[in-house]
């Protein structure tokens, strides 16, 4: 008969052993013989089987397998929902008073250089209790370094191109904003006697539930915050005050307006809080 390697090898059978008997191997014991003691008077168990032996008729244990190892973390893919035009906010019933602080809004805030639409547009966004974006249209048109085309050089078909190229990239942005739950607040000098670059391109890109509102303090005070500024943000007074006047045609055109002449930029932020209250109530046609 054979066994398997390293597994203990059975005694020579004797009278009263054997496979039928039930071999019982003698105790062993260590140290010297003690008189009087009779050997294999007491039975131990026998000695563990060797790894790898299964005794005759007995059923193998089934392989246990190793717990696989945790898998490194590794960055999942986010399903974002994609941006579509954003629609008009509907108006709470007419018992309840809206609430701009905790509604997903799309705010386009207008105004002349200097009339402090950046500043505001931050603050608004940082205190909000709700996520919210601020896009600056200046800043994104100046993410172009090499040939940016600079409308203080002059308004042309490059510059024009670049701004219209940048109108959309913000309102890309500020749709996959919305689409994922993010308000937006955007900043334009747009124009109300200039229909290429005016709301209509806004309201393309962005969608109907937009709401544009303009900031346009006195021409002292956008003189002021114009020699403030640095860089190709710096307009000459005469340039300021021809966009002032341009500006001035928004009065009658039935948006918001607020001017900020008198108020720092955090009332301003509260000016702007209860203009959009009015808006989602009652939004403006536009």
């Amino acid at each position: 008969m054979q066994h398997a390697v390293g597994s203990p090898l059975p005694p020579p059978h004797q009278p009263g052993q054997g496979p039928e008997a039930g071999w019982q191997p003698a105790a062993q014991h260590p140290g010297p013989h003690r008189p009087g003691a009779h050997q294999g008077s007491a039975p131990v168990p026998p000695p563990p089987p060797a790894p790898g032996f299964t005794p005759p008729g007995a059923v193998p244990p089934a392989p246990q397998h190793a717990p696989a190892p945790p898998a490194p973390d590794t960055t999942g893919h986010v399903p974002l929902p994609p941006g579509g035009p954003v629609a008009t906010p509907s108006a709470p019933p007419a018992a309840a008073v809206p609430d701009p602080t905790t509604t997903t809004l799309a705010v386009l805030l207008i105004g002349p250089a200097g009339a402090g639409k950046t500043s505001v547009a931050k603050y608004w966004a940082d205190h909000r209790r709700v996520p919210t974006a601020h896009i600056s249209l200046d800043d994104v048109r100046e993410w172009v370094r090499s040939g940016f085309a600079d409308p203080q050089s002059g308004w042309n078909d490059h510059s024009e191109a670049q701004y219209r190229l940048a109108r959309r990239t913000c309102g890309f942005a500020a749709r996959n904003f919305l689409a994922n739950g993010i308000s937006c607040i955007l900043d334009d000098a747009v124009f109300p006697d200039r229909p290429v670059v005016g709301l209509g391109g806004w309201k393309r890109h962005v969608g109907p539930g937009l709401l544009p509102v303009v900031l346009l303090p006195g021409l002292e005070i956008v003189l002021e915050r114009n020699a403030e500024r640095t860089g190709n943000r710096r307009l000459t007074d005469e340039e300021v005050a021809r966009i002032h006047g341009r500006m001035a045609g928004w009065y009658g055109s039935g948006l918001p307006i607020i001017d900020n002449s008198q108020l720092d930029v955090p009332a301003t932020a509260r000016v702007l809080d209860d203009v959009l209250a009015r808006s989602i109530a009652s939004p403006p046609k536009w």
